[in-house]
């Protein structure tokens, strides 16, 4: 039996344009392209919402940040709404300052913008957000404490400090199975990876 028809067009153009943008990157330490991320945050996504323009703007959520896409580009592509939402995803390194040296504030501003954006924008973050700490729940247990030496951060601890910030941020989807996934997966990595030994005590 067949499935049931239904207009993918605009997720069908938004993936081929990822899939696109991102040709040739790694997902850092993986070994696999780098838009299976892109297409997980899409999949959690669906799991609110089957709202095609914000499965687009999943898929997309990177191109800004990551690649030579434009804020325009999106807009004319897909529209001002995806565009908007995408753009709510991107953080951009201050000029003249490193990548690990404006870590933090980075970070800092990320939380700090979660709190405010509106309910469509969370469910983006969302997506993202669980795919990373899935990503980071895996490869602790996989290879433990060398897996912080893969980031821009001086302090490991400072990990949990920026996903606990992302945690509380988000708290108004604390009702969804991602976010109790998440919620689930900061605790067993960090409390592991930092607390272990306060336990003990």
């Amino acid at each position: 039996m067949s499935n049931p028809k239904l207009d993918t067009s605009l997720f069908d153009r938004a993936a081929i344009f990822a899939i696109k943008a991102h040709a040739g990157t790694e997902r850092r330490g993986k070994g696999y392209p780098y838009i299976i991320h892109c297409m997980e945050a899409a999949c959690i996504v669906a799991d609110y919402t089957t709202d095609q323009e914000l499965l687009a703007a999943a898929i997309l959520h990177d191109t800004l940040e990551d690649t030579d896409v434009t804020y325009e580009d999106i807009e004319k592509e897909f529209g001002k709404r995806v565009a908007d939402l995408v753009q709510s995803e991107t953080t951009e390194v201050p000029e003249g300052v490193s990548e690990k040296d404006s870590w933090r504030d980075r970070k800092q501003a990320t939380i700090d913008r979660l709190k405010d954006i509106t309910h469509d924008k969370k469910i983006i973050a969302m997506g993202d957000k669980l795919s990373n700490m899935r990503a980071i729940a895996k490869d602790y247990k996989d290879i433990g404490d060398a897996l912080w030496s893969r980031f821009h951060c001086d302090k490991p601890s400072d990990y949990e400090w920026y996903y606990r910030g992302l945690q509380q941020a988000l708290s108004d989807l604390e009702d969804s199975d991602a976010y109790e996934e998440y919620s689930y997966l900061a605790d067993k990595t960090f409390l592991k990876a930092f607390h272990s030994n306060d336990e003990e005590k």
